[in-house]
């Protein structure tokens, strides 16, 4: 079990322990991390100190780490990744996440494991075969809509838990469906390197050659906000809110984490006297010295993207880029500046702040701001001198919109202490036969306690006596610690001097981290059902990501009769399917034939025929499915990639599950 039924994680990202310490601060009852290796981020590994500090931090709270192993594996990388997960046990890591199936035939220690979004967990029965293969945290498919996670909730076990993305990035694919990076590169997305093609321009042509597009990021998606979803998702069963963003900075997971920290805890005080209470899986409270404003952050615009259903607007096709916030109008253009009226007129603009906005053909061209200068303050009109030369900036005129998406006094504001989080106790002060000693009891439950010799001395002003007590006794500020009451248990007023009181708190503070670190209780390990219950197909392509003889035993111990290798063994050298994805470019630029149905004039004229999709020499093609309403995006592997393996190979011989033989090596 990861999380009990009526308890809800907030799941935060971090690139490195110290961003880790931070979003534990800030409110998140887990962190995932990379380890020191093997993760889908492969340029966000960790150092095994590091992460003992990380986890050492959150343990205090009761808070969880977990540890990204989510890439498919070789033959020849089992071993290092199994080693990988003996470490950040060892060092008191809560949980890994995987992908590759193979990591389950393999000596892994008492770890709880959970499903990685790279597992496209899309269908109940795929999180049931899951759940029964033994992990305990499955996340679900970006793509699903309320009444899909809805199902996956009621054909799985209480204890399982259902995670869900709430924030961030999108993948335009369904995770682990994704081999355009292999393909033209032999980089692999499914081994943490991906080149994002998706968020590149493209010429979209038809079948005939007609121009649909131009220079269109097509299959570039605007960031995930469900912030207006949280409700919902609670009602259908998800329990942990995950947000994206392991190569984001401090900054990001601070405000994000803050965010969706604030409301969390309300959607729990409004149901705190309800028939389904509900409480966070971590302790203590967290106030912020700001307010959380997810748009100051780096986005494409949000979207909640399928989760209320298809809609239209889920692209961000004219830029990849963060267009930030409007903030006002080009008034003037100089020769070395340009003056703009703002919107509210009690902004500041800040040296080194970001200004962007779209030229003619809608492309987004940033300005850095190198002074800026505050011209007319009633009418809010700011004149900017940019780094860059006026003349380098396109179709900069008089009237054009003009956003932030910088602001230096945020980002100097999160660069400095934001948070404190506290974990309340009651503390109760009592004298004994040769002193005095001191009880803390927490929020859940853990006790420490110490007592000191000291004389009984009355106090020489009763009526101060115990006011000066409380004050002395409530002193938790540098502590996680925060007092909700202190009682005294004496039979008169005494006299303590502060030295004393002083080492009773601190040593019944030492006492109460000490309980609470040995109350700590490990995440179970989830037991396979036995005997193996049958994986729900019977055939698996390369789309199953098959990459060690592992992960076949695996497939075949639950029944799978055929088992293709993965895309990464070079073995599918026609053209495939090299992404699927639930977006579809029809349906966003009104051509979908389903869109046409009941039109007068145009029903059955429409077609859901190919499109294809040009960025220089690269050439894919767009295939719909217009059954299940998914798009393929079909291509082949480059010459020069195989070409590169088959060198790679005779250099380094490299291990990895094949279904067809392995051709014979030349002789140097």
């Amino acid at each position: 079990m990861s999380l009990l039924p009526h308890q809800l994680e907030l799941l935060s990202p971090a690139r490195d322990a110290d961003i880790g310490i931070e979003a534990i601060n800030h409110g998140a009852d887990a962190v995932y991390i990379g380890g020191t290796g093997f993760g889908a981020r492969a340029t966000a590994g960790n150092e095994i100190r590091d992460l003992e500090r990380l986890v050492k931090h959150a343990h205090r709270f009761g808070s969880r780490i977990f540890i990204t192993l989510n890439t498919i594996l070789r033959d020849d990388e089992l071993q290092g990744a199994r080693q990988m997960a003996w470490d950040v046990y060892n060092i008191g890591a809560d949980a890994l996440i995987i992908q590759d199936m193979g990591l389950l035939e393999l000596d892994l220690p008492p770890i709880q494991l959970h499903a990685s979004t790279q597992n496209d967990i899309r269908t109940p029965e795929k999180a049931r075969f899951l759940q029964d293969a033994g992990l305990s945290q499955i996340v679900l498919a970006r793509e699903l809509d309320l009444q899909q996670i809805k199902a996956v909730h009621q054909a799985i076990d209480p204890s399982t838990t259902i995670e869900y993305f709430i924030h961030g990035a999108l993948c335009v694919a369904y995770s682990g469906q994704c081999y355009i990076t292999h393909a033209h590169t032999g980089r692999s997305a499914n081994r943490g390197d991906c080149n994002q093609a998706c968020r590149l321009p493209y010429e979209v042509l038809d079948q005939s050659g007609r121009i649909i597009a131009h220079e269109k990021h097509v299959l570039s998606m605007k960031d995930n906000n469900q912030s207006d979803n949280m409700r919902a998702l609670v009602d259908a069963g998800v329990r942990s809110f995950k947000i994206e963003g392991r190569y984001k900075d401090l900054g990001y997971v601070k405000n994000i984490t803050a965010h969706y920290r604030k409301l969390l805890d309300g959607i729990m005080q409004e149901r705190e006297f309800s028939d389904m209470p509900l409480a966070r899986s971590s302790s203590g409270t967290t106030t912020f010295t700001f307010t959380p404003d997810p748009d100051q952050n780096f986005n494409r615009e949000f979207t909640d993207y399928f989760v209320n259903g298809r809609k239209d607007d889920i692209g961000a096709f004219d830029s990849p880029k963060t267009p930030g916030r409007a903030i006002g109008w080009v008034t003037q253009v100089g020769d070395k500046w340009f003056e703009f009226e703002i919107n509210d007129k009690s902004a500041i603009i800040n040296n080194g702040d970001g200004l962007c906005y779209y030229d003619l053909q809608k492309e987004l061209v940033g300005v850095h701001i190198n002074r800026a200068e505050c011209m007319h303050a009633k009418k809010g009109i700011w004149r900017v001198f940019p780094k860059n030369a006026i003349t380098e900036f396109k179709d900069l005129r008089k009237g054009l919109e003009v956003n932030r998406n910088r602001d230096m006094n945020w980002v100097r504001m999160l660069d400095k202490k934001s948070s404190d989080r506290r974990i309340g106790l009651w503390a109760q002060f009592m004298e004994t036969v040769n002193g005095f000693a001191l009880t803390l009891t927490d929020e859940d439950g853990f006790v420490g306690t110490s007592s000191i010799a000291q004389q009984h001395q009355p106090a020489t002003d009763p009526s101060k006596a115990q006011d000066t007590l409380r004050e002395q006794l409530g002193r938790f500020g540098a502590s996680i610690f925060t007092v909700h009451d202190i009682s005294l248990a004496i039979s008169q007023p005494w006299f303590v001097p502060a030295s004393a009181l002083n080492q009773l708190r601190r040593d019944a503070l030492d006492a109460l981290e000490q309980a609470r670190l040995s109350g700590l209780v490990r995440l179970p390990r989830a037991k396979p059902v036995e005997p193996p219950v049958a994986f729900p197909e019977e055939t698996l392509t390369y789309l199953a990501n098959v990459f060690n003889q592992k992960a076949h035993d695996f497939y075949v111990k639950h029944g799978v009769k055929v088992i293709d290798a993965a895309y990464e063994s070079k073995e599918e050298e026609g053209e495939v399917s090299l992404m699927i994805t639930k977006h579809c470019v029809r349906f966003s630029m009104s051509l979908c034939p389903k869109q046409a149905k009941g039109v007068i004039g145009v029903k059955g004229t429409i077609k859901a025929e190919p499109l294809q999709l040009i960025n220089g020499k690269e050439k894919l093609t767009l295939r719909f499915d217009c059954k299940p309403c998914e798009m393929h995006v079909v291509g082949k592997m480059k010459r020069s990639v195989l070409n590169q393996h088959a060198k790679e190979m005779q250099e380094s011989p490299m291990q990895f599950y094949r279904t067809r033989p392995a051709p014979p090596q030349a002789k140097a």
